[in-house]
């Protein structure tokens, strides 16, 4: 046994001084009031039995502070060096509804399941049309990012578009430092046929892309606040699956998956974003797991002192 703040014992020395000052002085009237002297004071022959309790109460206090510990042997694990971060297309097209209830709702989904599948990854979570936006630095609390993440809505974005490069430029920031960077994005593919940019942006920045593409080939219109979009000349918007996004993943060294109602495709993808990384483990990690005991002296101190104050001894 041990302790992890052993220098809760120099407190000690008050009780040295307590012991002191009774040899000095012969009654407890200089060191209490006289309300708590009524309950301290049993009679002529209790002073040295009340003194005797309260410093065994002191005494075990004490020992409380410096929590007493049996030392376990370390535990070796291995931290995992994957970091990831999750892109939510959040332009209007993903309110579309060709994908049940609609394509931003089931990207959603999506994600709670990835998080149901993460181990001891950290991960990080943004949106992005035609601007970034941050909602979760890197963390591996993934409880957080999943409030976060369902808090998120589309209601009050009023922008159009959406541009892959606003989200490698936030993956480049959040990962900045790191040699292997994964951005996994959920959209219905952008707005662009043509990815050559963001190529040579991800290669240049170490990004590796994975792509989760939500939508179908034949399409539908867009939800706006329960009616449907239209353009300029009164025609209803009709969006559809943009499978040119998949040069993107390709060209990077990532993946390309198409939605399904299964619930293991995510993870499924997850486990090609392991697999493609560079870092898979960093070094093994020692952690202790050692057992407190302070409660043990706590609980009889307070019972010392609870006998010392108390009047059931009291001579009637």
């Amino acid at each position: 046994m041990s302790f992890y703040n052993p220098y809760a014992f120099l407190v000690l020395f008050l009780l040295l001084v307590l012991v002191f000052i009774k040899g000095k002085n012969k009654s407890y009237e200089a060191l209490f009031s006289p309300k708590m002297l009524k309950k301290i004071i049993i009679g002529r022959d209790q002073n040295r039995l009340n003194l005797v309790l309260l410093s065994l109460s002191f005494l075990f206090l004490i020992i409380a502070l410096a929590r007493p510990i049996i030392e376990n042997k370390p535990i070796t694990v291995s931290q995992s060096a994957v970091s990831l971060v999750v892109a939510f297309d959040i332009s209007k097209s993903m309110m579309a509804t060709d994908v049940y209830p609609n394509r931003f709702l089931f990207a959603k989904n999506k994600f709670n399941q990835l998080l149901l599948a993460l181990q001891d990854e950290k991960v990080a979570a943004i949106a992005f049309s035609s601007k970034g936006f941050l909602i979760s630095p890197l963390t591996s609390d993934y409880g957080t990012v999943k409030y976060l993440v369902d808090k998120l809505s589309l209601d009050s974005i009023s922008v159009y578009g959406s541009l892959v490069s606003e989200a490698l430029n936030a993956t480049s920031k959040l990962l900045d430092g790191s040699k292997d960077k994964a951005l996994l994005i959920l959209t219905d593919g952008c707005d662009s046929d043509n990815f050559t940019d963001e190529i040579a942006m991800a290669k240049t920045n170490n990004i590796k892309v994975f792509i989760y593409a939500i939508g179908t080939k034949k399409g539908s219109a867009i939800d706006e606040n329960g009616d449907v979009l239209k353009d300029e000349n009164g025609d209803i918007v009709i969006t559809k699956l943009n499978e040119n996004i998949k040069k993107l993943a390709f060209g990077t060294g990532g993946a390309y998956l198409e939605y399904s109602p299964q619930n293991d495709d995510i993870s499924k993808l997850l486990d090609v974003v392991r697999e493609k990384s560079i870092e898979k483990k960093s070094s093994d990690v020692q952690i202790t797991d050692n057992e407190e005991l302070f409660y043990i002296p706590l609980a009889l101190g307070f019972l010392f002192f609870m006998v010392a104050i108390s009047g059931f001894r009291r001579k009637r």
